[in-house]
């Protein structure tokens, strides 16, 4: 047993050892809050532009991240590929988008590399299902793939497309809120950028099952413009689309153009340029959104930073405004006036 002199000496200790202790850990948790605080000081700016239509703030936080280095360019079979398609089933959960088979990932064979080594791909595939004709799809579809790492530099691929996939998600937000005429399927593509390899295997699985797939909405590119372009493609291989299309032209935000669709123009026909060309080689109708070649197009300078902010939020808006005007008005909007 201590003695008293002792005792005393000893629970001062304790409460002076205490002390320092919580003082330290007190000091601990303010160098952490304080590191938070720069974290998110040091984040980029996101730009601040407004709309009463769709989440401006979101639609360009998703490119932000989509694009940011950790996703390393997104490479179709690359780790930054499934941290992208990861992000993108977190967000489809978030806004209640329901997988349209049992999971979201929808897995397919990649070419074989230089190596001669097979890579798996995946697309991401969510539904909201129509109120009158839930039988009927139209498949909403952008490409989150990009070029990865190449020469140690990373392709960020902030328009080409990330812009694209987060333009998808405001539509898939609009429409799990407001219930759509037709079903709806979004799907992220995985592959684009290596020969349309994940939209061919969505077109291939449709088939497969017998799907009323309606008409396809691809969306490539969509946010850098420094002219407010904005080019609707598709009108002339289905030319039913067309009074559709002026419509929302005559309403939008941006300047919305028909065209890049014609055999004659070689290659400033966008046919087979992206996912909607799986779709086209079935006989599926669709229309293609996106902007013309720009200066950071397939280089390292396609970020975030090189969008052009107000023109993608008035994209995005005009995107909206087509799906739903397409939605309200099929089948005559494919020239299929009989078809239940």
């Amino acid at each position: 047993m201590l003695q008293t002199g002792r005792m005393k000496k000893y629970l001062l200790a304790c409460v002076l050892v205490a002390a320092c202790v919580g003082a330290l850990a007190f000091q601990l948790r303010k160098e952490s809050a304080a590191q938070a605080r720069d974290v998110v000081v040091s984040k980029p700016d996101t730009p601040h532009v407004t709309s009463t239509v769709i989440n401006a703030d979101q639609l360009l936080e998703d490119v932000r991240v989509l694009a940011g280095d950790s996703m390393e360019g997104r490479g179709a079979g690359t780790r930054g590929g499934a941290m992208a398609r990861a992000y993108i089933v977190h967000r489809f959960g978030e806004i209640g988008v329901k997988p349209l088979w049992s999971s979201y990932e929808q897995p397919f064979d990649l070419p074989v590399d230089a190596q001669g080594k097979p890579g798996k791909g995946a697309n991401v595939v969510g539904v909201v299902r129509g109120k009158s004709h839930p039988e009927r799809f139209i498949v909403v579809t952008a490409h989150y793939d990009h070029l990865g790492i190449r020469n140690g530099l990373i392709y960020n691929g902030a328009d080409d497309n990330a812009s694209g996939v987060a333009a998808m998600l405001q539509l898939a937000a609009h429409f799990s809120r407001e219930q759509p005429e037709n079903s709806m399927i979004f799907a992220a593509l995985d592959a684009e950028e290596i020969g349309l390899v994940g939209a061919r295997a969505l077109v291939k699985q449709f088939q497969s099952e017998r799907r009323d797939v309606a008409l396809d909405f691809n969306l490539d590119m969509v946010s850098h413009n420094d002219r407010g372009e904005l080019y609707a493609a598709g009108a002339f291989r289905t030319p039913a689309l067309r009074p559709y299309l002026e419509q929302v032209a005559g309403r939008a935000p941006v300047k919305l153009l028909l065209g890049h669709d014609r055999p004659e123009q070689g290659h400033d026909d966008w046919t087979d340029q992206s996912d909607q060309y799986a779709f086209h080689r079935v006989g599926i109708p669709w229309v293609y959104f996106g902007v013309e070649d720009h200066k950071d197009y397939h280089k390292p300078t396609d970020k975030f930073d090189t969008i052009t902010p107000a023109f993608f939020v008035h994209a995005a808006e005009t995107l909206l405004d087509a799906l739903k005007t397409l939605d309200a008005n099929l089948p005559a909007a494919i020239g299929k006036e009989g078809k239940s």
